[in-house]
């Protein structure tokens, strides 16, 4: 194994007090100026805020959901979203990297981990995300890591003009690996 600092990335639930800065984070990388430092950011499509601190808590609790944050260090470098949707089916989202660290091998990392994560506690056998359909970088990131497009498009959360879909993507997972 190589001793790159993304394969030093561990995830860990997050507290309470850490929501803010963990929306703080989120923020960073998705909406804004900070974001453009990143390539993953939605920051030309979407001028709303990503998420808040009161979405973030309500995470933390049920048995079917699941907030990560990934550090690297004491740092707080990233997070994750993983749902149980069925008894085989498991959905990720939320895949945050600070914008500095994007691009060296902290996403795959987190993704990998969050896959593995999923596999132990929820039993996931097919993992499924969306992405905005007119990120075709970041659906292309996603398929080099084994997420194939279903056919299936879904709205956006958010009303927009003009409005924006989501692909979605679905893996099988191996559970040995």
């Amino acid at each position: 194994m190589s001793d790159a600092p993304a394969n030093r990335v561990q995830l860990r639930l997050p507290s309470t007090g850490e929501l803010p800065a963990l929306h703080a984070l989120i923020e960073s990388a998705y909406r804004g100026e900070s974001a453009r430092a990143g390539w993953t950011h939605e920051a030309d499509l979407v001028q709303q805020p990503r998420t808040s601190v009161g979405e973030l808590a309500t995470l933390l609790d049920p048995p079917d959901e699941l907030l990560l944050v990934a550090g690297h260090g004491a740092a707080m470098i990233g997070c994750v979203h993983l749902g149980r949707r069925s008894q085989d089916m498991g959905y990720l989202g939320l895949l945050t990297v600070r914008p500095g660290h994007q691009a060296a091998g902290f996403g795959k990392a987190i993704l990998a981990a969050a896959e593995h994560e999923a596999i132990s506690r929820f039993g996931t056998r097919i993992m499924e995300l969306s992405v905005v359909s007119r990120r075709p970088e970041l659906i292309a990131y996603y398929q080099r890591r084994g997420y194939a497009a279903t056919g299936e498009r879904r709205p956006f959360p958010v009303a927009l003009d003009p409005p924006l879909e989501l692909i979605v993507l679905r893996k099988p997972l191996n559970p040995a690996a």
